[in-house]
């Protein structure tokens, strides 16, 4: 997706490569055990892992969800992604999820 969109030499692309993607990079390669911080799982092992722990999603709203859609087909790459499953927004890149956001509620004991 970055290659894509932005220029090799762009000063931000250097920085979230080195910052974010390189931090990553490395703790899934290099790290094990509970020396491994990130454990990629899907948004509906999230959903599971979140009602398990006493909390409710709460529904996208709607209003959001279209001015995102409005900005996303004005201004982004044709291959970035944006959808809806569940109640969970998701972003990706050539039809694969990489981001699910939801908004999620305690449930009242």
């Amino acid at each position: 997706m970055v290659e894509a969109t932005l220029p090799r030499e762009d000063q931000d692309r250097l920085l979230y490569e080195r910052e974010v993607f390189g931090r990553d990079v490395m703790n899934v390669i290099a790290c094990e055990g509970l020396e491994r911080v990130e454990r990629p799982e899907t948004y509906k092992q999230w959903m599971v892992r979140n009602q398990r722990a006493g909390f409710r999603q709460r529904v996208l709203d709607q209003e959001v969800m279209k001015e995102v859609k409005v900005k996303v087909m004005k201004g982004y790459h044709k291959d970035f992604l944006l959808d809806e499953d569940s109640n969970w927004m998701l972003q990706g890149w050539k039809g694969r999820v990489m981001y699910a956001l939801s908004f999620w509620e305690p449930v009242p004991e």
